[in-house]
């Protein structure tokens, strides 16, 4: 007979009751939770915004993040667009795309002058977002970059025919500090980092810090850390609260108030290929992203 697994490691409960800290209240971050107005609804759209989702470790949430917020950011009115920069094309997957089935992607962008962005561009099923979709073909963009002149700018410059067309670009990064992680930083006016609350994911987050600050020394002086997210999040546990404590005590008020906790929610979104914000819309997961969403926006110079 096959023992079970031993309770720390069991998934928690779909949805377990998770009761939101209400305004004034210390909230998951150990920090009162604030104001955070509703967004306002943008006469024209346009002067896009690029955000980086980063962070060289594996499995933390960007993916999900990248796919939520934009669907939580799309729900409040802003046109947003989706860039899968990662080989792997989780992103593209998690959408609903067959990876073998694309015509064209972020690679033939790149690397081949006669593709437009147009070209590229495909719905994501959410009103309002669109993606740049990716498959296997995008890590030889990584060799081939490399000889070419102002390398580290190429996404930038196929990105500009977006700028005008949409509010938010989020660009879903692969988990290394590489060339194509570059170029996605050089084109970027910030970056936020999900960080799964695991003591082994708060290693190595000084080394991205030290990429973050060179590229906006030597490439990109616009560039800034929007906010550290705190992912996979089990209020239950001595260990999370502890991880999320040390967090805040690292990174301060760049930690965003808005935690992501564990839910199997967020695995059934993916495999039904949409954001959880349509595939559950009253979960708590939902809520969370939408909460973020508000946050992010009121982070903004312009917001």
């Amino acid at each position: 007979m096959t023992e079970p697994l031993p309770l720390e490691r069991r998934e928690p409960e779909p949805e377990a009751p998770v009761v939101p800290a209400t305004i004034g209240e210390r909230g998951p971050t150990g920090r009162p939770m604030p104001v955070i107005p509703e967004p306002k609804p943008l006469a024209t759209h346009g002067h896009a915004r690029v955000i980086a989702m980063c962070n060289q470790k594996g499995g933390v949430g960007k993916t999900t993040t990248t796919i939520n917020l934009g669907a939580a950011l799309a729900e409040y009115g802003r046109k947003v667009l989706l860039v899968d920069f990662d080989p792997q094309g989780s992103l593209s997957v998690g959408l609903g795309l067959n990876p073998h089935e694309m015509e064209h992607t972020v690679y033939n962008l790149l690397m081949q002058p006669d593709v437009t962005l147009h070209d590229v561009v495909v719905p994501s099923g959410v009103p309002g977002m669109d993606l740049l979709p990716s498959n296997i073909d995008l890590s030889a963009a990584e060799v081939q970059l490399v000889h070419e002149v102002g390398r580290e700018q190429t996404l930038m410059r196929v990105l500009a025919p977006a700028m005008d067309d949409y509010d938010v670009v989020l660009i879903d990064c692969q988990p290394s500090l590489g060339l194509l992680t570059v170029n996605a930083l050089t084109a970027s006016d910030g970056v936020i980092v999900p960080l799964e609350c695991e003591y082994f994911a708060l290693r190595g987050v000084a080394l991205l810090k030290g990429t973050i600050d060179k590229v906006r020394e030597r490439l990109n002086p616009r560039l800034r850390i929007d906010g550290v997210l705190g992912t996979m999040f089990d209020g239950r546990t001595l260990h999370s609260r502890e991880v999320m404590e040390r967090l805040v005590q690292a990174w301060g008020d760049t930690v965003f108030h808005t935690v992501i906790r564990r839910t199997v929610k967020f695995s059934d979104s993916t495999v039904a290929g949409e954001p959880i914000t349509t595939y559950a819309s009253s979960s708590a997961g939902a809520e969370a992203y939408r909460q973020l969403a508000k946050e992010v926006l009121s982070r903004w110079p312009d917001e």
